[in-house]
């Protein structure tokens, strides 16, 4: 990094990018759980582009009982069009070189669904569909979204879907005022046909809207933490969530946005999640919008939609599958994607100068525990016993853990309320640091976020983002931080 003139406001521009390549560093540490909204679970949908679109028909049709609004599909293609193979996913699922069997798909859901593999497909009676597909895609051809609408004719009344195909767009999500020229096929995806995608496809699903917010959002882009629901699999650590102001003290709606392939965070940054032009439509019209994020180990960075990660990818129980029904159970009520209540009686014991005990009641149907400290997880496998030792902490100090139990699939229930508990050791312990908040990011103990500064490890605010506030720090273990004095 140069040398910067620490006392001149010039350099503000640098003095942000720095921060904003600190703060990307340690996006994970940022992280926060998902929050339980309470938001009404009869108004939940889906849309997707490309990978995103195959997996937004997966998850309507497999997990219909959720996604009962319905689900919006840009490129994509119909349910199980891949039939586990890479070979049927990149020719007939997209090129179409061979005629997609959507009679014999049709039959698959049928059969899944009468063994309960999946939701039971009359939930998609009352439910809705938004197809878009450009004339220039050559990437999913038309064909491919044709076969979806046939093979929707045999679970959704026909007025329910509308398909749009008659716009120059290349393969890309649409928006009416950013992104590349309508017809091109390249990073980001996003192009600017003059046509409001996300507005129609919201539109569709939820009915008429109030007019979009063109101006400064009301409602908080907030970074959560992927892990808690699942851990690899093709999945990131973290995920975007947008909350309209009016959803926390109102039981708003839920939309789950699936990016396509190349499109996470990693490849595109935050284009997807704050461009193609869902949050403003969300923001006067009390829908909260869940954006999951891949990792860079899938393939392409695409959601599973061939089996590259699981056999039962199409199904409830595919891992991906499951983690995203999970966070919609989590913003939709406060059991979590499991099912499971909150582990009771949570209490700290056994203090050490290094070590603490964390003991909770049994749930009934857990299969074992994760535990949090600091919203952090700290156990590397499931703990099955009602018992936990941490270990690695710093002496004098005072910590706060939660507990989350999980089902047969290792998938989370509603999270504990925290205790607390205090390590021994003589004196105050630890080193203390006063400097700037932004002497503090560059040295690694601190991230800054959305023009605030935060403390790793305790994730304590310390106020705004600049060099004329002053914080001391306390480092009171690897990594970990408060404030406060020695």
């Amino acid at each position: 990094m140069p040398a910067m003139k620490w006392n001149k406001w010039k350099n503000w521009k640098a003095l942000a990018a720095a921060a904003a390549m600190t703060a990307a560093a340690h996006a994970a540490q940022a992280a926060v759980p998902l929050p339980a909204l309470g938001a009404n679970p009869a108004e939940v949908s889906v849309s997707g582009l490309s990978a995103g679109g195959f997996m937004a028909v997966q998850l309507h049709v497999a997990y219909s009982a959720t996604f009962k609004r319905g689900a919006g599909v840009v490129a994509g293609g119909p349910y199980y069009c891949a039939e586990g193979s890479v070979l049927n996913a990149t020719g007939r699922c997209m090129t179409h070189s061979t005629s997609i069997p959507v009679s014999s798909l049709v039959s698959t859901t049928n059969s899944w669904a009468a063994s309960g593999a999946i939701d039971p497909v009359s939930n998609m009676s009352g439910s809705k569909v938004y197809m878009f597909s450009g004339t220039s895609d050559n990437t999913v051809k038309q064909a491919v979204m044709d076969d979806l609408k046939t093979y929707y004719q045999s679970f959704v009344p026909a007025a329910n879907v509308v398909y749009k195909n008659n716009i120059g767009a290349g393969h890309a999500m649409v928006t009416d005022d950013y992104g590349s020229a309508c017809s091109t096929t390249a990073a980001p995806y996003i192009n600017n046909c003059g046509f409001d995608l996300a507005g129609e496809i919201l539109t569709q699903l939820y009915g008429p809207l109030n007019p979009r917010n063109n101006g400064t959002l009301g409602g908080t882009f907030t970074e959560f933490n992927q892990s808690e629901f699942v851990s690899g699999h093709g999945m990131a650590a973290t995920g975007w969530i947008y909350v309209p102001q009016a959803c926390t003290t109102t039981s708003c709606r839920v939309h789950l946005v699936l990016h396509g392939c190349k499109q996470n965070y990693t490849d595109v940054g935050d284009q997807y999640v704050r461009k193609t032009g869902y949050n403003r439509w969300a923001d006067t019209n009390n829908i909260v919008l869940i954006y999951p994020q891949t990792s860079t180990a899938a393939t392409n960075s695409c959601w599973d939609w061939w089996g590259y990660d699981n056999a039962n990818y199409a199904k409830k129980s595919g891992p991906q599958m499951a983690a995203m029904k999970a966070m919609i159970d989590r913003v939709t009520g406060s059991s979590g994607g499991s099912g499971l209540p909150a582990p009771t009686g949570v209490g700290t014991s056994g203090a050490t100068a290094s070590s603490m005990v964390i003991a909770w009641n049994a749930v009934s149907g857990a299969s074992g525990y994760n535990v949090y400290r600091g919203g952090s997880k700290v156990n590397a496998s499931p703990v099955t016993a009602t018992s936990y030792t941490d270990s690695g902490l710093a002496a004098s100090t005072t910590y706060s853990w939660t507990v989350a139990a999980l089902n047969a699939s290792n998938v989370e229930g509603a999270m504990s309320s925290a205790a607390t508990g205090t390590t021994t050791g003589g004196g105050s312990g630890g080193t203390c640091y006063t400097a700037s908040n932004y002497t503090h990011t560059i040295a690694g103990r601190a991230y800054a976020l959305y023009g605030l500064t935060y403390a790793y490890g305790s994730n304590q605010s310390m106020g705004l983002w600049n060099i004329y506030v002053t914080t001391t720090l306390k480092q009171t273990g690897p990594n970990y931080y408060v404030i406060g004095t020695c």
